[in-house]
């Protein structure tokens, strides 16, 4: 069988952007056995409709075969879930009744400022049903009555989610997270999983044998998040030193680090490492938070985590809306996504917390690694930065550190490590007394 990044990543957007995922329900089960089938190492975890999670309770699961509205004078159907799995309020009871226009109208939501594109609403929580269109449809909408049809199922069920753990000779983890319960929006839902399923594959190839463990989970945003870290908290807190909520990581506009409550862990520094010398980079403090960074950093649980977008949720004009379709994401966007998280997993496995062997200054020219003819043009200016690199590996800075303190690409100091590495300059120092409580 081919392996998941034998395929381009907008190809496998394409391949899930017609299903109706939710929270629970057979739409959240399609999209799991679709990345279960390119990684047998994932495992399925279930947790069933009222159990207690924290402060939360597991819904009812929610699955739905159609909805439409029909005139009931001309025959004319509107907000047909055949059309778009967007028209339906996520988690709508269902109904089969007759109205008018103006009743109606109380359970159609649209956007005044976006007139051309349809709504994502949800309603996860308190039951009630309501259908979705763009204001212009809304507007076209002829007087009468309707006929109002949702044939949707609550019912005792499941909350699906998958996760696994490339273990590797430490036993603590890099973390990465992702949703997979939006309907069909391709920005917003499935560039997360599809990034996060290629990292997954390029881990299991280029480190079979990893130096850190490797933790991923696929799981539905909030609820799903609530309830992995209520069976998984202990292990969690135990092992993370750094993870990375996935989102909205699939458009060429701009790269957002969404910080931790402090803006000051492992994963902080990584991602900003990892952003380094890339245009179009924006910061967003903890007070913009908006996906499952909430959760993995809220009070009593603390995960040293971050989150990645290209164009921040809530940031772009397409968010939440029938426009985010596949227009919006492209192999370009999606790469670079890629390469960052890629980035800094080599960072991790290359040499976290890299220590120069000598001291004072290290004599690079007899190891052919710094031109014996010192001259104007050449003396600082094609050896300063692997200078600058070493003047920083103390063992106590990570990569991470050392890439933010030289201003240089983590690509290039990652470069840079693997020749000193091999020249038998720096090593790694997981012993440092700094470093204990992390490693």
């Amino acid at each position: 069988m081919k392996s998941f990044s034998d395929f381009s990543m907008v190809s496998h957007i394409k391949n899930l952007f017609d299903i109706c995922r939710s929270i629970t329900g057979n739409g959240a089960r399609k999209t799991l056995n679709y990345f279960e089938k390119f990684h047998p190492e994932l495992e399925r975890i279930k947790f069933a409709s009222f159990t207690k999670v924290f402060d939360w309770e597991i819904p009812l699961e929610w699955n739905i075969k159609d909805s439409y509205i029909e005139h009931i004078e001309t025959g004319q159907q509107f907000a047909k879930f055949s059309d778009s799995n967007l028209h339906i309020v996520s988690y709508s009871e269902p109904i089969n009744t007759i109205m008018d226009l103006e009743e109606l109208k109380k359970h159609i939501h649209t956007l005044e400022d976006q007139p051309k594109w349809i709504p994502y609403v949800t309603s996860y929580y308190r039951k009630q049903w309501g259908f979705c269109l763009s204001e212009e449809a809304k507007q076209k909408l002829p007087k009468g009555n309707y006929k109002v049809v949702v044939d949707s199922k609550l019912e005792k069920g499941f909350l699906d989610l998958s996760h696994c753990i490339l273990e590797g000779k430490l036993k603590k983890e890099i973390f990465f997270s992702t949703y997979i319960c939006h309907p069909s929006m391709a920005n917003n839902e499935l560039s997360g999983p599809v990034v996060t399923s290629q990292l997954l594959d390029y881990i299991k190839n280029k480190y079979p044998n990893p130096n850190f463990s490797y933790r991923f989970v696929f799981l539905p945003e909030t609820i799903g998040s609530i309830s992995y870290l209520s069976r998984y908290e202990d292990e969690l807190l135990s092992n993370v030193i750094s993870g990375f909520n996935v989102t909205c990581v699939g458009d060429d506009r701009s790269y957002s680090h969404v910080k931790s409550p402090y803006g000051n862990t492992l994963a902080d520094k990584a991602l900003e490492a990892g952003l380094s010398g890339l245009k179009n980079r924006k910061s967003y403090s903890f007070l913009e938070r908006g996906s499952d960074e909430r959760q993995y950093c809220s009070p009593g649980i603390n995960l040293p985590l971050c989150t990645f977008c290209r164009s921040k949720f809530g940031e772009y004009p397409e968010y939440h809306t029938s426009a985010d379709n596949l227009d919006v994401v492209n192999e370009k966007g999606l790469l670079g996504s890629f390469q960052v998280l890629k980035n800094i997993v080599d960072a991790f496995e290359i040499c976290l917390f890299p220590k120069v062997l000598v001291k004072g200054e290290p004599q690079l020219g007899k190891r052919n690694l710094y031109p014996n003819l010192s001259k104007k043009q050449n003396s600082r200016r094609d050896s300063q930065s692997r200078m600058d690199i070493i003047a920083f590996c103390n063992g106590k800075n990570s990569i991470f550190e050392i890439c933010n303190l030289t201003k240089l690409p983590l690509s290039a100091v990652i470069d840079e490590l693997e020749i000193l590495i091999k020249a038998g300059l720096v090593v790694e120092n997981f012993n440092n007394q700094s470093t204990n409580g992390l490693i």
